[in-house]
């Protein structure tokens, strides 16, 4: 047969091994957490926090300039 050929013979009798192990398997409740997420935004007010990122896109601004 030549190249890409396709025969039809070699697709019959295939064997796939599909016994899989349970120990192979993830246990997904094996590392459940229990607790509490806090965020601690500080007393900063949203138009400091606009400010330093503004500053922060000009010094990256910058940065890639210089590059």
């Amino acid at each position: 047969m030549g190249f890409g050929s396709y025969d039809e013979s070699e697709q019959e009798n295939q064997d796939y091994d599909t016994d899989f192990e349970d120990e192979e398997g993830i246990n997904a409740s094996e590392h459940d957490h229990d607790g509490d997420v806090e965020f601690d935004f500080g007393e900063s007010s949203s138009d400091e926090l606009l400010d330093q990122f503004q500053q922060m896109k000009e010094e990256q601004a910058e940065t890639e300039a210089e590059e």
